[in-house]
């Protein structure tokens, strides 16, 4: 069992210091969400909350993943990073697989890009790309992005996008996997074409009976091999007995602020949150 910890609605002048903290503890990855925008007024309800409120309040810091991912791989080692997840049909393919690719190469391969297909429009509106067929321009997105990360001469023709021969250089030094972000229909079947699935928040419960649908998708499509489950801390099941359930599903990483296991709050002091970390270390992850 791997351990991550969630950078996202955290000041970003702490994220250096958890994260150092973090890969000294002996945690497998930090992750980040993202957001490009918060409006003040949001079009749709929030899809991941009962009420349709967002889990976070205005004024909270959304720093891009990839630049921030590249500024932490320059002050570390060995912990790795993911994005859970990265916005990806919100964006230019080919940019994004410029930045990326980059990434992938100052981190010596300690990058995963986990991807959702979006929720909010505003987000697209202002990115200057099409809110509508979000997943299916998305799945031609991760085309052009291998094709590009080949580093070979080619020219794509797709349904979306179109290019004539061109290479895209420095290719990634190492396979960048793709994790899917969701739980509808569509989010399980295209996680179950890729090398893992990134949950949401969940019940234990909820979580294995999404495992299982996961697990029934690769069986259909004869995917075998690796592959990472992500999941976030269940609500129900935040202890260390409670992790142990998570693995049992087949949880490879499980994804938690761990000093709220003793109380802290994210609130908190600096220092009291990296005194969790350590504690955590010491009582769950040398457990493990």
């Amino acid at each position: 069992m791997k351990f991550a910890i969630p950078l996202s609605i955290l000041p970003t002048n702490e994220l250096l210091e958890i994260t150092l903290q973090a890969e000294k503890c002996g945690f497998d990855s930090v992750a980040t969400s993202d957001h490009l925008i918060h409006p003040k007024n949001f079009s749709v309800p929030y899809p991941y909350t009962e009420d349709g409120k967002v889990r976070w309040e205005e004024g909270t810091d959304w720093p891009d993943p990839i630049n921030l991912f590249s500024y932490l791989a320059g002050a570390t080692k060995k912990i790795n990073f993911y994005t859970s997840v990265y916005i990806l049909p919100a964006r230019n393919p080919l940019r994004a697989a410029k930045e990326i690719s980059t990434l992938a190469n100052f981190s010596n391969g300690r990058f995963s890009l986990g991807i959702g297909m979006g929720w909010m429009p505003e987000e697209f509106q202002v990115g200057e790309q099409a809110f509508r067929m979000r997943g299916k321009r998305a799945d031609e997105m991760i085309e052009v992005m291998k094709k590009l990360w080949s580093g070979d001469m080619h020219s794509f023709d797709g349904e979306f996008y179109n290019y004539e021969p061109l290479e895209m250089l420095p290719k990634p030094n190492h396979k960048i996997p793709i994790l899917v972000g969701g739980f509808s229909k569509p989010a399980i079947r295209r996680a179950a074409q890729h090398d893992g699935w990134v949950s949401d928040l969940h019940s234990l419960e909820e979580l294995k009976a999404l495992i299982k649908k996961i697990k029934q998708e690769r069986q259909e499509k004869n995917r075998t091999g690796e592959y990472k489950i992500i999941a976030f801390s269940c609500w129900d099941a935040f202890s260390a007995d409670g992790f142990k359930k998570m693995q049992e599903l087949g949880v490879t990483t499980i994804t938690t602020y761990p000093w709220m296991l003793y109380g802290v709050m994210n609130e908190a002091p600096l220092q009291e949150k990296l005194d969790g970390l350590k504690r955590f270390s010491d009582e769950i992850i040398n457990k493990f």
